[in-house]
């Protein structure tokens, strides 16, 4: 049995909600989201140096939290990695000039 502090299957993405409100939206960037989210879903990180392989363009910050650029850098997307739980929280999901406006270090859901 896999201690559930070293699990290392799927991840899973919290807040998938935010998502959807934000595509609703920006119907232009449902695509590009839904590309993320399959493959964040299917993927089991375990170091932030995975995130980096898999998405070059990506910036690791500190507090576990990563930056991804979506649709060619139209939207940004930050979350919150638990690598241990395998757990992806969405913390802000928004244009590049709301990007601009807040603290990707800090930021919190609404």
């Amino acid at each position: 049995m896999i201690p559930k502090w070293d699990y290392h299957g799927p991840m899973r993405v919290i807040a998938v909600s935010a998502l959807r409100e934000f595509w609703t939206l920006h119907p232009d960037a449902w695509g590009p989201l839904q590309a993320w989210y399959r493959e964040a879903v299917s993927a089991s990180w375990a170091t932030p140096t995975e995130i980096k392989a898999q998405y070059g363009s990506a910036s690791i910050l500190k507090n576990r939290r990563v930056v991804f650029n979506i649709k060619g850098n139209a939207y940004r997307l930050v979350v919150s990695v638990a690598f241990r739980l395998q757990i992806v929280y969405v913390e802000f999901v928004g244009t590049h000039e709301a990007y601009d406006a807040i603290d990707a270090d800090t930021v919190e859901p609404v």
